[in-house]
């Protein structure tokens, strides 16, 4: 048994030594319209089914770390329905509500198959893999399931007594039945000053994500006494075999969740540059211009002379009209025509519906660097033509319940748990678009692009006003492969694979070397590093393409 001294990082700065509440949603879930297997509780994987436990029971908290009240606590599942096993248990940080799952399955293939190669099979024993004795909050003791050849274990067991786990408790997967996962989200770090040895402990996810990939999440979560990046981890995910993907929502239900959902997107009150349709866009003057050729075209309402397909091969771009009281009336968008673009799709093989929803606005106004008290604003770097921005509910499949959203910021974005996201009415959250940018926030304020130790970087500013979208209301569903060929007609603009907007001519770089020389000396090498990772279309020298071009289309979230 090792004494320790503990390091831990958490997403948040305040810490909480109680135990966590429960956190359910604002408002009760309706009742989902009927059809398939979406929202029963239960998915069959193939082989196997599975349901989510959320109920739990405090195995061992690290609550004080380095003298400070603060920690995470291991949880095992209870209340297992009977025929059902798990496969680890649970851990999270005590400063945020006790919201999370691990799976629990049982057999769903024939007798005889069960008897001969069966699915799930006991662990022959455990190895522990660490151990802590802290006066503060006793022993905890991690031990690894030792799975039969031929079998993977699926999470790790924690107990506060030294004697090994019975084998009855978890149960192992036949790897065919498997996929691989890597960690993410490192939750606790543990030195033992007697040991040298590194304790970590970190949740998982598959290796392969997105639309097409069919590992399922485990809730579990994965530690281990050496840090390599290329480890091979001792532990796997399910992997879902079933091609039909049952448990997914139908075409009502998709309208059920967006209207039971679905966001109010609030604009900044000094915002010049709003969203509009598609179509008021194209109806108001938009040009498709083509390679070789001076002269632009006029775009069918329904985008129907748009070229389809392809790849973007640089040789369309869309623009705005040459008159300048035109380009002027279609920079500023049409908010009362605005609606959210819906791209629904398969999350975690299955087991979780995303439901996406795409923003457009026709121009992109230009960026406000801020370093330090200062705020300078650009003339024209950050400008462009065809802007898509999107923000992402992850929707459990088990019961329909909102599980968290992703809010694409730029090049990047961040995953937000519901319990930490703001109700304007019911289950519908809010999403705070930045000021020009356009970039989705959970919460009002001032968010940097860069570096915001310095308080160097691009500013991002969001808050409440009375121009906002009600994504409930005003949506369309444009494309939700997954219900087959026919049910969700797209339009005929999702497929211009091509940009949105012209390659802006204009020198930026003579931009930024006006702006850093503007600068005192000890802050320009900073901003120049900081300006170097910004994404190229933050400085106006190539126009966006649309949705479909975009890496999340079938992949997952970046982050």
């Amino acid at each position: 048994m090792f004494g320790c001294e503990c390091f831990c990082w958490s997403s948040s700065p305040e810490f909480c030594s109680s135990e966590p509440q429960l956190f359910s949603l604002p408002s009760p879930l309706p009742q989902w319209p009927p059809g398939g297997g979406f929202a029963s509780g239960r998915i069959c994987l193939g082989e196997i089914e599975v349901l989510k436990i959320t109920k739990f029971r405090r195995v061992w908290s690290c609550t004080h770390l380095r003298g400070k009240a603060q920690g995470f606590t291991f949880y095992r599942p209870v209340e297992i329905p009977d025929g059902f096993s798990c496969f680890g248990h649970y851990c999270q940080s005590n400063d945020q509500p006790l919201r999370g799952y691990v799976l629990a399955a049982r057999e769903a293939s024939s007798p005889e198959t069960e008897a001969n190669n069966p699915a799930l099979r006991k662990p022959l024993k455990y190895s522990l893999i660490w151990s802590a004795d802290s006066p503060h909050d006793g022993c905890g003791y991690f031990w690894l399931p030792n799975p039969p050849v031929g079998y993977k274990a699926m999470g790790v067991v924690v107990t506060s007594e030294p004697d090994e786990p019975q084998i009855e408790q978890v149960r192992c997967v036949r790897a065919d039945l498997t996929e691989t996962c890597e960690t993410h989200d490192l939750l606790l770090t543990v030195y033992s000053k007697f040991s040298k040895k590194l304790f970590q402990v970190w949740n998982t996810r598959p290796c392969k994500r997105g639309m097409l990939g069919r590992g399922v999440s485990m809730g579990t979560f994965f530690c281990c006494t050496f840090v390599d990046s290329e480890q091979v981890l001792d532990i796997a995910c399910l992997r879902n075999l079933d091609s039909t993907l049952h448990a997914m929502p139908n075409v009502d239900q998709i309208h059920a969740l967006i209207q039971h959902y679905g966001p109010t997107v609030y604009f900044h009150p000094d915002e010049i540059y709003m969203p509009s349709s598609v179509q008021w866009f194209f109806k108001n003057g938009a040009l498709l211009y083509t390679e070789g050729s001076e002269k632009g075209k006029a775009i069918d309402y329904q985008g129907s002379n748009l070229p389809c397909g392809g790849a973007n091969d640089g040789a369309f771009w869309i623009d705005l009209p040459g008159d300048e009281d035109a380009r002027q009336n279609l920079k500023k968008g049409n908010i009362e025509t605005a609606k959210l673009y819906v791209h629904a799709k398969p999350a975690s093989g299955g087991s979780f519906t995303d439901i996406v929803m795409w923003v457009f606005c026709p121009f992109n106004g230009p960026a406000t660097v801020k370093v330090g008290p200062m705020n300078i604003a650009m003339s024209k770097i950050g400008e462009h033509v065809g802007d898509w921005e999107h923000f992402t509910l992850r929707v459990s499949n088990f019961t329909g319940e909102l599980w968290s959203m992703f809010f694409s910021q730029h090049s990047g974005g961040e995953w937000v748990n519901s319990f930490d996201l703001e109700y304007i009415e019911g289950n519908k959250a809010i999403v705070y678009s930045s000021r020009n940018g356009h970039a989705s926030y959970p919460h009002p304020g001032t968010y940097l692009q860069g570096s915001s130790k310095l308080g160097i970087g691009i500013r991002n500013d969001a808050s409440r006003s009375k121009y906002c979208v009600d994504s409930s209301i005003k949506y369309e569903i444009v494309a939700a492969e997954y219900v087959g060929d026919g049910a969700i007609a797209e339009p005929n603009w999702l497929q211009y694979m091509r940009e949105w907007g012209p390659t802006i001519v204009y020198d930026s770089h003579s931009e930024i070397e006006k702006l850093i020389n503007m600068l005192p000396l000890f802050v320009r090498f900073s901003l120049e590093n900081i300006l170097e990772l910004f994404p190229t279309e933050l400085y106006g020298e190539e126009g966006p393409t649309g949705p479909k071009e975009k890496k999340n289309w079938e992949g997952d979230e970046i982050c």
